[in-house]
């Protein structure tokens, strides 16, 4: 082999390795280094110098809302959404994968229909079920319809299939286990990467989500973080405030970073058990 060459490859590889992690990163600096600027600051320049305007938009932010309950409230509603999502998720996708009965193709197809479907599509009724249901207002209708995630469903099914030897839960069943037992104790450990996965994107999204809580919650100390901020960004002095916009959204992104952090090692771990020595 050419060692040489290889140099080479690797060499322009790192390179092109390294442009596109800053490219990733340069808006997410960028992010931060407005944080601290004002908002004529920001109109009138590009520059990757933190400012001195930090505590100034600290200020802005906490005279339209407390940024803190905010995110109290969006992780009372983000944090039993993806848990319920996940765990039922993958009951779904397991049934579907490990249980041959009939209407399970049929029930497979309704999950891809319901996956190319908008969900704003259906606003309007769901709004009307939960004024009848005395629900607005209640975080019930964020967390218990997202459970039904067609797209996690389809994920974990098509993971459950290329991951679990059918052969795993015959022995189980042979030894006396139960359904129930072996779902727990020998499915979702091998299905741990796919769910944290899943983890990650679901949270991002309930943590993100703007319409429907917009929607559904009318009282002020119940907003979501994303509906708080609406009311920095509707502001009349838009273009002052624009340092604040970016400071809330850099403390808003804070959460999503720690769940990532605390899912991906699950994800690391186990294709580092599934590696193979040569």
């Amino acid at each position: 082999m050419n060692t040489t060459g290889y140099k080479v490859k690797k060499t322009i590889l790192y390179i092109l390795l390294i442009i596109l992690a800053v490219t990733c990163l340069l808006p997410f600096l960028l992010m931060l280094v407005n944080a601290t600027r004002s908002g004529s600051e920001i109109s009138s320049s590009f520059t990757l110098i933190p400012g001195d305007k930090l505590v100034e938009n600290w200020h802005t932010v906490f005279e339209y809302f407390n940024l803190f309950d905010g995110m109290t409230n969006s992780l009372k509603v983000a944090v039993p959404a993806t848990v319920l999502t996940a765990y039922f998720s993958a009951l779904t996708a397991y049934g579907l994968a490990a249980y041959e009965f009939k209407g399970n193709k049929l029930i497979f197809g309704t999950i891809l229909v319901f996956m190319m479907i908008p969900g704003q599509l259906g606003l309007i009724g769901f709004y009307n079920l939960c004024t009848k249901l005395h629900l607005v207002n209640s975080y019930v209708p964020l967390i218990i319809p997202a459970m039904a995630a067609p797209g996690t469903v389809f994920f974990l099914r098509q993971y459950v299939m290329s991951a679990l030897p059918p052969s795993l839960i015959e022995a189980a069943r042979i030894d006396g286990a139960g359904e129930l037992y072996s779902f727990h104790r020998i499915v979702l450990p091998i299905m741990a990467p796919g769910i944290a996965t899943m983890s990650i994107m679901g949270f991002i999204g309930n943590w993100n989500s703007y319409l429907l809580p917009m929607i559904i919650l009318n009282k002020k100390d119940k907003f979501t973080l994303p509906v708080m901020m609406a009311s920095l960004r509707a502001s009349t002095d838009i273009n002052a405030n624009q340092g604040a916009i970016y400071l809330s959204v850099a403390i808003s992104v804070i959460p999503i970073l720690l769940v990532f952090a605390f899912f991906s090692k699950y994800i690391i771990s186990s294709i580092s058990a599934g590696a193979v020595k040569e």
